[in-house]
């Protein structure tokens, strides 16, 4: 079995303004998980899910990743569909719900303002990211959820961004034998805009259950 990545503590100091925001939280919400918030799924497993940050009322509320606002209401239930998840997705971290060969982590682990985190603590986060990446095993690769995971993805790898564009679909074979695919983040603005519909969602997600069948 493989060794779960590193996760940062609770109390996780490296980011002034998320710690404030996080405090501030505590405070207004103490019984959210106002918190890091950890990987869920195997360690190992052959996909890893990657998106941008915690939603406010979302996983910082609940601790699961993408449970408990709209971008998990499209996520999870596509994954379900194509094999990469089973039980039912009821938006919180005890309905049972279960990843099947696939692990979900976020560029960065904590909520930030307006959920938008600032390119330095994008880097200050990308060791927790790396460890993720080092567990995947030969033949995995990643999901990114949007640009900004795209790019923490590539950074995390060292690799040269020009030489791996990001585009809605597109898969990417990486210098360290694994691969990358990407998708416009499934968030209610890409959806309500139709930036993103939950067909093109649908046909990503099918592609790599169909590239980890082969």
């Amino acid at each position: 079995m493989t060794a779960a990545p590193i996760e940062p503590g609770r109390d996780c100091p490296l980011c002034p303004r998320l710690v404030a925001f996080r405090e501030t939280h505590r405070v207004r919400e103490p019984g959210w998980h106002n918190a890091p918030v950890p990987s869920f799924g195997a360690a190992g497993s052959r996909l890893l899910v990657v998106g941008l940050a915690p939603g406010l009322r979302g996983a910082n509320r609940t601790g699961r990743p993408f449970t408990g606002d709209w971008a998990g209401d499209l996520l999870y239930p596509t994954l379900i569909r194509h094999g990469l998840a089973a039980g039912e997705f009821r938006a919180r971290p005890d309905d049972g719900l279960v990843l099947v060969d696939c692990r979900i982590t976020n560029a960065v682990r904590c909520v930030p303002p307006e959920n938008k985190p600032t390119p330095a603590e994008a880097k200050t986060c990308l060791p927790f990211l790396a460890g993720e990446i080092a567990a995947l095993p030969p033949g995995g690769g990643m999901l990114a959820l949007g640009r900004i995971a795209h790019d923490a993805v590539l950074s995390a790898l060292s690799a040269r961004k020009v030489l791996f564009p990001f585009a809605h679909g597109r898969f990417h074979e990486l210098p360290d034998g694994h691969w990358l695919a990407d998708s416009y983040h499934s968030s209610r603005y890409n959806t309500n805009t139709g930036r993103l519909t939950p067909e093109m969602f649908d046909q990503v997600i099918g592609a790599i259950a169909g590239r980890l069948a082969r």
